[in-house]
């Protein structure tokens, strides 16, 4: 596009599709007035809205999946625990890449890890009278914020952009300790600001997870994938950060969506801490008539969603699990692809005057992965979207990640060719001049 598209034609395009504020939207949402605008002007635009993989699926998943297919097992419901060699080698892959003991029992296959969070969610606002609020550590992404709200429970959320390192101590606390905190939930890395907990970070939240008896929901979509350090050898350190070194008081999310890239199965498991799997609540038993937290996962909240997940797509994830494990595959050398597209990109955005939102754990400065976040100027959310997708760049607004900060999500994913790079540079010269009277 050799112009931008004026704002008459992208506000009839937004009362076309019923959207009165383009900053407050989902991601599905963007994606469409994206497609509805390429549409318009006949020329692909810059896709950095969705953050789905960008590499061919794990070829070892597929394989395993078709001979689960062929040898007949759609005709049988799988069991709502989980099939038993999926349980055992994703024990072994927490073991390898986390170094964390899990009992098998305690894994259980989900229908993505969003299955996993609203489960999850769910029962944790129901195990103690007076803990019926999920804090969220935001930015996040922005689905688990929805997910309270359809169910009607209580959430709240606050940006960490100000409370890292031992300001983040004070700061839960000031959650905690009104008593009503039931769980709390974040994704580590993050999506979308790509920051990493540091290890003092996480023994804070472990730490007063103990002492206030708070269940930890950690989403580790992004396994792996702080590329600042080679975590892809299995059973040697450096390892995966993560809270359960610090509470039992854990329920980590592990999905296959993005580590092997077969986003398209929704497949999944949580991991249940030994200890909280074991553990009883007396207000579970009033409810159902079964006590201990993990039977009731399974058997209660995740029975009557959806009686397990998906049974051949259990086979694939078991075997993708065993093969990393057994050293057969290399997840994380293939997903540092997003760590090339991510430095790539960030230069464009950095030499057309945008800068970095969240850019630094603590000193160190972000890892280059699947997201980063950028901002131009004094723009905010609503006029900087605007003004981008004018100019042929779709993506998400970070107030509806639960940053307070303005500027946008970049996913890389779908950046594939020098082509699609030249793109992107080219649509950010055409906003560069669009806005400079405004900035």
């Amino acid at each position: 596009m050799d112009r931008p598209i004026s704002i008459d034609q992208l506000h009839a395009q937004f009362r076309e599709m019923g959207i009165e504020d383009i900053s407050r939207t989902t991601i599905r949402q963007c994606t469409m007035v994206g497609q509805a605008l390429e549409e318009m002007v006949g020329e692909p635009f810059s896709h950095l809205e969705f953050g789905v993989p960008g590499i061919p699926a794990c070829p070892i998943g597929i394989e395993a999946q078709k001979k689960a297919l062929d040898e007949g097992i759609p005709s049988i419901y799988p069991s709502v625990q989980g099939i038993p060699e999926l349980k055992r080698n994703a024990s072994r892959f927490v073991k390898a890449f986390i170094d964390i003991d899990v009992d098998p029992k305690g894994i259980v296959p989900t229908v993505g890890s969003m299955q996993g969070s609203m489960t999850s969610i769910l029962e944790c606002s129901q195990l103690q009278p007076g803990k019926d609020t999920i804090l969220y550590i935001c930015p996040g992404f922005s689905a688990h914020g929805r997910q309270p709200d359809l169910l009607g429970i209580k959430n709240i959320f606050f940006d960490i952009y100000e409370y890292r390192a031992e300001k983040l101590r004070d700061k839960l606390e000031s959650y905690f300790s009104q008593g009503n905190i039931a769980a709390i939930l974040y994704s580590n890395p993050n999506n979308p600001a790509w920051i990493c907990l540091t290890e003092e970070e996480l023994q804070i939240i472990g730490e007063l997870a103990n002492q206030y008896d708070v269940i930890v929901l950690e989403d580790m979509a992004y396994l792996c994938m702080d590329f600042r350090k080679d975590l892809s050898v299995p059973f040697q350190p450096p390892f995966q950060s993560t809270v359960a070194r610090y509470t039992d008081n854990y329920v980590i999310l592990l999905s296959g969506s993005k580590i092997f890239s077969y986003a398209g199965e929704r497949i999944a498991v949580v991991c249940i801490s030994d200890k909280l799997y074991q553990r009883e609540y007396p207000a579970l038993k009033e409810r159902w008539g079964i006590g201990k937290f993990g039977d009731n996962y399974i058997l209660n909240y995740l029975y009557v969603n959806t009686s397990g997940a998906s049974h051949s797509a259990q086979y694939a994830l078991s075997a993708m699990f065993e093969a990393a494990v057994d050293g057969r595959y290399n997840f994380v050398k293939e997903l540092r692809n997003y760590g090339f597209r991510a430095h790539r990109s960030r230069k464009i955005f950095e030499a057309r005057g945008f800068h970095l939102v969240y850019d630094k754990d603590m000193e160190q400065t972000i890892s280059d992965g699947f997201f980063y976040t950028v901002g131009y100027k004094n723009l905010r959310n609503r006029e900087l979207l605007e003004a981008l997708l004018r100019c042929g760049v779709v993506a998400i607004p970070l107030n509806t990640t639960g940053s307070g900060q303005s500027g946008i999500r970049v996913c890389v994913s779908r950046l594939l060719s020098d082509e699609d790079f030249e793109a992107l540079d080219r649509h950010l010269g055409l906003f560069v001049e669009l806005v400079k009277d405004l900035v």
